[in-house]
């Protein structure tokens, strides 16, 4: 039994399949999530767990070379833009629409229990070499 790190087994086999340039859409519970990812919901209650803790869980066991979100997110919920900004000093932001067109190309989707608007990120994997 694994005593560290992300403990659900879909989520921790899901990121163990991840590769250089694939993509991992970080949601909130309102965000519709497309066909094509692979989907691992975590969501249990409204804000449980929270976008900040998976997104922070994910951190740590990930190489991230890019992030995208939406812009509106910088006025529809400033606590989120503040994290993503802290987080991802490059982050790239698009129209919400555009947001969820990109994310019918991601490898896999971790849906949140988060319910406060926009805080969704498209993570780009890279790397740790």
């Amino acid at each position: 039994m694994k005593k560290a790190g992300i403990l659900n087994r879909h989520l921790s086999g899901a990121l163990a399949e991840l590769g250089h340039g694939h993509g991992v859409l970080v949601c909130d519970v309102g965000m519709p999530i497309p066909s094509g990812p692979r989907v691992v919901d975590l969501a249990f209650r409204a804000g449980v767990p929270s976008f900040a803790e998976v997104l922070d869980g994910l951190l740590d066991e990930l190489v991230v070379e890019g992030a995208t979100a939406a812009y509106e997110v910088r006025e529809a919920n400033p606590e989120a833009s503040a994290l993503l900004d802290a987080r991802f000093p490059g982050l790239e932001l698009v129209a919400h629409d555009r947001l969820k067109e990109l994310s019918a190309g991601a490898r896999l989707a971790v849906r949140t229990g988060e319910a406060r608007p926009y805080a969704n990120v498209l993570l780009r994997c890279g790397v740790f070499f």
